[in-house]
């Protein structure tokens, strides 16, 4: 039997989510979460931003408790940075007021970062090997629920996709031969009729 871990998960408060919403930050925190530590130096090169902007974002990052120091790694010029958390929760059901709109406002950043994770999954399709191409997918379902029967298919799909991350290695450290991170989206929301 495979060893289960627990996954480290935040939920922030309204202002640690207005904060993470901007892009930048989001793409930041998701490079540190899925390959692991890095410099401002290094995010700002991958990033194609200077030095001091990439600083900036990450002391942000830091003051809201989603990454922190490094401190096995670097030296005094050269500070890394790490994930504090595999998983970032946000907007509950009961959610008002600021909490909703800062829910709101990170569902947007999430959902156009995603957006752009996937089509650039769609434009790599074609050198990918067969196997990987096979495990891929780009689907939708409709089917007529009542609400309660839709929160209950969310919640088995959701129990699902923590049971496959806690049987996986950490995302950021080097992963076994034949193992790479594998993105799945989960959007699952009441139909909306095209205008």
């Amino acid at each position: 039997m495979t060893q289960r871990r627990q996954i480290s998960k935040v939920e922030p408060n309204p202002t640690a989510l207005k904060a993470l919403a901007h892009p930048v930050r989001l793409r930041m925190l998701a490079l540190l979460r899925i390959d692991g530590p890095a410099t401002a130096s290094g995010l700002a090169q991958r990033l194609g931003l200077n030095s001091g902007a990439t600083s900036y974002h990450l002391r942000q990052l830091a003051q809201h408790g989603f990454i922190e120091e490094d401190t096995e790694r670097g030296s005094r010029r050269d500070r890394w940075w790490r994930a504090s958390h595999e998983s970032t929760s946000f907007m509950t059901n009961d959610a008002e007021g600021e909490a909703l709109d800062s829910g709101i406002a990170f569902g947007q950043a999430a959902l156009n970062w995603q957006m752009q994770q996937m089509q650039g999954a769609l434009r790599e399709y074609a050198g990918l090997p067969s196997p990987w191409r096979k495990a891929s997918t780009i689907s939708d379902y409709a089917i007529p629920m009542t609400a309660e029967a839709a929160a209950e298919l969310v919640r088995k799909l959701e129990a699902l996709l923590e049971e496959a991350q806690a049987a996986a290695p950490r995302l950021g450290a080097p992963l076994p031969d034949g193992m790479r991170p594998f993105a799945i989206i989960l959007h699952a929301a009441p139909y909306v009729t095209e205008p």
